[in-house]
């Protein structure tokens, strides 16, 4: 696989090509997809910008943005070696949802320099889709563009993980027979995802949810948290007393790991509640087997990986959110905006079982489904 991607890729330098919807054939073609043509455009433009995203490609031309600080699996491998996945995410952009997106690998530079050389190119997006930075800068970054901006700023890692996590977890809670605003969560791993993952959650009605990282059990006055996650741990109830995750994961009933493979024993999970929900979503290797999983009583079990059944993955929300964002003129993402994605998707799984509770990525209705919950969002 490695030599065929490798080969592939330098094939065809890259997996993006740029295509001209004008045909330029004589003198009249290029009068008009150039100069003189073109003036009349600018000289309405100058009038009124605005106009510029009802005749150019800033109406629909999404930036898919990295520094290349915390990719998936991968770690910190800076801004060059972050671009093959921001053009595979704008690959993804057109393949699945036809929205025209560019790659853009930003040098790790100071938040403020961050913001602002987006700021400075935000005339020539529609919207900016922010991958693979780390935290905490992530959530300094992404809150200043949205207060900057009069275009939606999104990060797939933060927003992408909590729409999708939160699809799933609709349908496994249908599945076992619990109402959802009833369940008692952990969640392993509080990034970036682990962040937004908690805060739609709660949104959606979850009133016990426990925070847990490297260093154990998230708790209020913990000097060594960062100020979104002691804001966080502010407004979350914890449900217990313990430390560590092998204490905090007693009688809960979800199981959602952001974080690294293996460190979710059967041990640990034969202490939760009956009809354990458990997402492993680390990769390449998650949490816990499903497998292993299974022999430990899990009832619902997914993955990030698409090795396994009922795979958790950001392609369900992106491309569809953007397709609407972008046709209803959307400004900005926010939980009440998720929420609706999340159960847009949800709803798809008419009947949910342990075996298929979310739709998979190449199910046809998947993108017109989630643009359809996005606009219908902005008509109200």
């Amino acid at each position: 696989m490695e030599e065929e991607v490798l080969a592939l890729h330098k094939k065809h330098t890259g997996v993006l090509s740029i295509h001209s919807d004008l045909p330029v054939l004589n003198g009249h073609d290029l009068s008009k997809a150039y100069t003189p043509g073109v003036a009349a455009l600018s000289k309405l433009i100058e009038k009124d910008h605005d106009l510029a995203r009802e005749y150019t490609i800033s109406g629909k031309l999404v930036a898919v943005v990295t520094d290349g600080s915390a990719v998936l699996g991968l770690g910190d491998i800076g801004s060059q070696a972050g671009l093959p996945i921001v053009e595979g995410k704008a690959l993804l952009y057109k393949t699945f949802s036809k929205v025209d997106a560019v790659p853009l690998a930003m040098e790790q530079v100071s938040i403020d320099e961050f913001v602002a050389t987006i700021k400075n190119m935000a005339n020539s997006f529609a919207g900016i889709h922010l991958e693979d930075i780390q935290a905490p800068r992530c959530f300094e970054i992404e809150e200043k563009l949205q207060q900057q901006l009069d275009i939606p700023v999104y990060h797939d890692d933060q927003e992408g993980t909590a729409i999708v996590v939160l699809a799933g977890l609709l349908n496994a809670a249908k599945v076992v027979g619990k109402p959802i605003e009833r369940l008692k969560v952990v969640i392993n791993g509080i990034g970036a995802s682990g962040v937004a993952t908690a805060k739609l959650l709660a949104f959606a009605g979850i009133k016990s949810i426990t925070l847990v990282d490297q260093q154990g059990v998230l708790k209020e006055g913990d000097k060594t948290l960062n100020p979104y996650q002691a804001s966080l741990v502010q407004q979350l109830t914890c449900s217990t007393e313990g430390n560590s995750l092998a204490e905090a994961i007693v009688m809960q009933d979800v199981f959602i790991g952001l974080s690294v493979g293996s460190v979710l024993s059967k041990e640990m999970v034969e202490t939760m509640n009956e009809d354990p929900i458990v997402f492993a979503l680390a990769n390449p290797v998650p949490e816990i087997t499903p497998d292993l999983a299974k022999e430990a009583g899990v009832r619902v079990m997914a993955t990030g990986s698409s090795a396994y059944p009922n795979q958790i993955n950001n392609i369900l929300a992106f491309p569809g959110l953007f397709k609407g964002l972008l046709e209803a003129k959307g400004k900005k993402v926010d939980e009440a905006l998720e929420y609706q994605v999340a159960k847009a998707l949800a709803d798809m799984v008419k009947q949910p079982t342990a075996e298929k509770f979310i739709p998979g990525v190449f199910e046809p209705d998947v993108v017109e489904n989630v643009k359809h919950a996005v606009i219908n969002f902005f008509k109200k």
